[in-house]
C-alpha cells in the first residue's frame, strides 16, 4: 500500500470517529419532548400545592396566636359597663332561664369590669365584705318583685372592703353568672361580682 493511501484512510478514519462523537453528543442533548413536559408537570403541581397548604397552616396559626393575645388582654383590661349593658327581657312573674341572657351579657362572663350603682343598706356601715350593688337608691332594685338585672351580689377579695354609702359608689372585679336564692328558694340575683376595690 502506497503511503499516500494509507493518509487517505486514516484521514477518513478520524472523521468517521468524529462523526460518531458528534452523534452522541446531540443524543445526550436532546431537548424535552411534550411528552416529558407534561409527566413533570403533576411533580411540580405537588410541590406547589404543598407549598401553598404550609402556607395557609402558617396563616391559620398566627391568626390563632394573635386572637389568643386578643382575648388575655380583653380579659386583663377593666371594662367599664353600666346596669343597662346586663340587662335584659323578662316579665317580673317569669321563671329565670339562663338562655334569657344575651350574647352580650355572657361575654362578660369572667372578665374584669367596673360598674358603678348604690350600696343596698344593711346593719353594717364599715368593714364590709360582702353587700348588694343595685341601679338606684329605690327599695325596688333587690327583693321581691325586682328585676333580677337591677342588682349584683358583691364579694369583696381577701383583705379588701367597703363602707356604706348613700352616694353612688364604683366596684371593680371579675363579674360571674351565678344564681343566688333566698331562704326560700326564690332566685333573687344572677349576677356575681369578685370585688377588687370601691370608691
Amino acid at each position: 500500500m502506497k503511503l499516500g493511501d494509507l493518509f487517505r484512510d486514516y484521514q477518513w478514519l478520524g472523521l468517521i470517529l468524529f462523526l460518531s462523537f458528534v452523534a452522541a453528543c446531540d443524543r445526550n442533548e436532546k431537548p424535552v419532548t411534550q411528552e416529558q413536559s407534561a409527566s413533570a408537570t403533576p411533580g411540580t403541581d405537588n410541590a406547589i400545592a404543598t407549598d401553598n397548604a404550609t402556607e395557609d397552616r402558617t396563616k391559620n396559626r398566627l391568626q390563632s396566636v394573635k386572637q389568643q393575645v386578643t382575648n388575655r388582654k380583653k380579659k386583663s383590661a377593666i371594662e367599664a359597663i353600666s346596669f343597662d349593658d346586663i340587662a335584659f327581657k323578662m316579665d317580673k312573674e317569669e321563671p329565670f332561664n339562663r338562655s334569657m341572657l344575651t350574647k352580650k351579657i355572657n361575654d362578660f362572663e369572667g372578665t374584669a369590669i367596673k360598674i358603678r350603682g348604690f350600696i343596698l343598706p344593711s346593719f353594717k356601715q364599715d368593714g364590709l365584705t360582702q353587700f348588694v350593688l343595685v341601679r338606684d337608691n329605690m327599695e325596688c332594685c333587690f327583693g321581691p318583685g325586682a328585676a333580677l338585672y337591677d342588682c349584683i351580689m358583691v364579694q369583696m377579695q381577701p383583705g379588701e372592703s367597703a363602707s356604706y354609702s348613700v352616694r353612688p359608689v364604683t366596684v371593680e372585679g371579675n363579674f360571674k353568672i351565678q344564681e343566688w336564692k333566698d331562704f326560700d328558694g326564690v332566685i333573687r340575683a344572677i349576677y356575681h361580682l369578685d370585688g377588687k376595690s370601691v370608691y
